[in-house]
């Protein structure tokens, strides 16, 4: 493995002269984790040392690895040094000191990715070179639903390494939507026990006439959640949770109908969603609603420790909401003008409520919608249009919008692609997506807090499909999320693609289903299962 394989790309790389030059690793090579890297050290014996059969035993400075916190240092900036005497990885935190591990992973090669030896007593080299990098944005994330199509948690626990391997470090966990309440919350138990499964699915877009009849579900005890964050934690990832309101909640109204518009539908007749798409049933805006959901975050900030808190806000049709003499009279009496005012009212009361307890509400951009709550940040979806609102007007922003980087949309316009949707998005279109659009001032830009890509599992009905959604683009995300890159336009393409080369055995390795070079292999494909999706270019917005 050399030096020019790595993904992301380090900002700054060298071969210690005088030759380029390979350090041995063996059965003596030790491990000395310095104060605050211990964790750190753990991960490497347990995946490195796994996959190398080296037992990594502690030991001082001599022909060894020393991982060292430096504080003159950037908190995520790392430099990894291997220079004939020892291997030294350094970060200005333990989370720069796990990217510096996680590159140096890297340098060992492909089989450094697999949990056990296949060759016991290879001799193990790394090049003796001098890395210095740090990232470019500090909200590097990925989201994944989890409510359309339930991932177990040994599923989330294996993305989240896939996540730490791309120097990912936020996970946004979407935990509940129409389609399925995916989180046990102890005082609400029918949230899980009749929110989580749901008697078919919709096999392909919403407009296909097929199903799948049997029942699908699941959801994570408090335990699990516990046991994600931590697993997240040790890998500086950081889990956001969503619970989404007011809209996407039929979920939760099939559990406990008093939640809905009473007064205009018979929510004692909906159950769980099987199809996709906006849902028209959303929650009533009664004081009754908010305790109910004041309950849900109580239980949801004991299990995640983030500073953002996600509450949805998006696609909530007015609809009811303008049949409703409940929800009318509350317009009156809160003086909102409107339905988009009472949007507004309901995210600007949990806006509120988040903040007197130390956390941060985030939303997708329709809560600009009536006036953006006064803590708020926005995730940017529809476009650059709402990220770049709320920037100018001073409220913070991580860019991901839909036409960029949801990897539910379709990799090639090819015949084959399953259950296609939305614009044809290539390794190479997300290889030049640029998060700060141009029209933002130096000032403003400092609010974008970074990126992150979206993964919407209504077509991904189990792992690998999800794996080929998502990888290989996912690499092409990371280094943009992470990597000083030139202009789109400058961007070297064609190095990136000769880097994947390596990547591809990584992935390999790590048992990732992507979607090969070639394009899908049969049992990728999904012959005569409805998909939707979007010719031409999609529109800059």
């Amino acid at each position: 493995m050399t030096l020019e394989q790595l993904i992301p790309a380090p900002s700054s790389s060298h071969w210690v002269p005088p030759v380029e030059g390979l350090f041995p690793l063996d059965d003596e090579t030790v491990l000395h984790a310095l104060p605050g890297t211990e964790g750190v050290a753990r991960w490497l014996r347990d995946t490195v040392g796994a996959a190398t059969g080296l037992p990594f035993p502690d030991g001082g400075n001599d022909n060894g690895i020393v991982l060292r916190i430096d504080p003159a240092m950037a908190d995520e900036a790392y430099r990894l040094v291997v220079d004939g005497y020892v291997i030294r990885i350094e970060g200005g935190s333990a989370a720069g000191v796990f990217w510096g591990a996680q590159t140096f992973r890297q340098l060992l090669g492909p089989d450094a990715f697999r949990r056990a030896p296949v060759a016991p007593g290879r001799e193990w080299t790394v090049p003796m070179v001098v890395i210095e990098d740090a990232p470019r944005f500090r909200w590097r994330g990925m989201m994944l639903d989890v409510s359309r199509h339930f991932m177990p948690k040994d599923g989330v626990l294996r993305y989240l390494d896939l996540l730490a391997a791309h120097k990912l470090n936020v996970f946004h966990f979407h935990l509940t939507d129409d389609q399925g309440w995916r989180i046990e919350i102890k005082r609400h138990p029918k949230l899980t026990e009749v929110g989580s499964w749901r008697p078919r699915s919709k096999w392909g877009h919403r407009a296909s006439e097929l199903w799948n009849e049997t029942p699908h579900g699941g959801y994570y005890t408090q335990d699990d959640i516990r046991e994600i964050v931590a697993y997240a934690d040790a890998r500086h990832i950081a889990v956001v949770p969503e619970i989404d309101i007011p809209g996407h909640s039929q979920a939760a109204i099939a559990a406990y109908p008093e939640l809905g518009n009473t007064d205009v539908v018979d929510t004692s007749s909906l159950g769980v969603w099987d199809t996709w798409g906006v849902n028209p049933n959303v929650l009533a805006p009664t004081e009754e609603t908010l305790r109910f959901y004041e309950g849900v975050f109580e239980e949801v900030l004991e299990l995640f420790p983030s500073t953002f808190i996600h509450v949805g806000g998006d696609e909530c049709p007015k609809d009811q909401w303008k049949q409703s003499p409940t929800a009318q009279a509350r317009i009156k009496e809160l003086g909102v003008g409107d339905e988009d005012g009472l949007q507004s009212w309901f995210i600007r009361h949990f806006d509120k409520w988040l903040s007197a307890r130390g956390r941060r509400l985030i939303g997708w951009d329709e809560i600009l919608e009536g006036g953006l709550a006064e803590g708020a940040t926005v995730s940017s979806w529809r476009g650059y249009g709402g990220g770049i609102a709320a920037a100018k007007a001073g409220h913070d922003v991580v860019m991901c919008p839909e036409q960029q980087v949801y990897l539910d949309h379709r990799q090639h316009g090819g015949a084959d692609e399953p259950a296609p949707i939305g614009y044809v998005r290539t390794l190479e279109d997300v290889y030049r997506f640029e998060p700060l659009p141009p029209e933002l001032t130096d000032d403003e830009r400092r609010h974008v807090l970074g990126t992150q890509a979206n993964v919407w599992t209504e077509v991904m009905e189990y792992h690998a499909r999800v794996d080929y959604q998502v990888f290989p683009r996912l690499a092409a995300f990371a280094e943009v999320a992470w990597s000083a890159l030139p202009d789109p336009a400058e961007r070297d393409f064609a190095d990136f693609e000769r880097r994947m080369t390596a990547h591809y055995m990584r992935l390999d390795a790590l048992g990732v289903d992507y979607r090969p070079p070639g394009g899908p292999l049969p049992w990728q494909r999904r012959p005569g299962v409805l998909g939707r999706p979007i010719d031409g270019s999609p529109p800059n917005v």
